[in-house]
């Protein structure tokens, strides 16, 4: 199963720009802001994003990425059956 995970300190490592510096441009709260790095945002806010896009000067495609989880949908017993 796959899920999305939110990839920004790569973004910020491969600008060179720092959380601060995003947070200022981008009228962010740093909790707000590291709750993105942490990947604790159950809905991302459009807005929200479109200002990192913007002053980072990338797609939303470089922020956002589809990845393998390592959790499955249910958790299954050893004889196949699903609990």
């Amino acid at each position: 199963m796959k899920k999305i995970v939110i990839d920004i300190e790569r973004v910020l490592a491969e600008k060179g720009v720092s959380k601060t510096t995003l947070c200022y441009w981008c009228r962010l709260q740093r909790t707000q802001l590291n709750n993105y790095c942490k990947n604790k945002v159950v809905r991302v806010d459009l807005h929200t994003l479109e200002k990192m896009c913007n002053y980072l000067k990338c797609d939303v495609c470089d922020i956002l990425k589809m990845v393998e989880s390592d959790e499955e949908d249910g958790e299954e017993e050893k004889d196949g059956s699903v609990l």
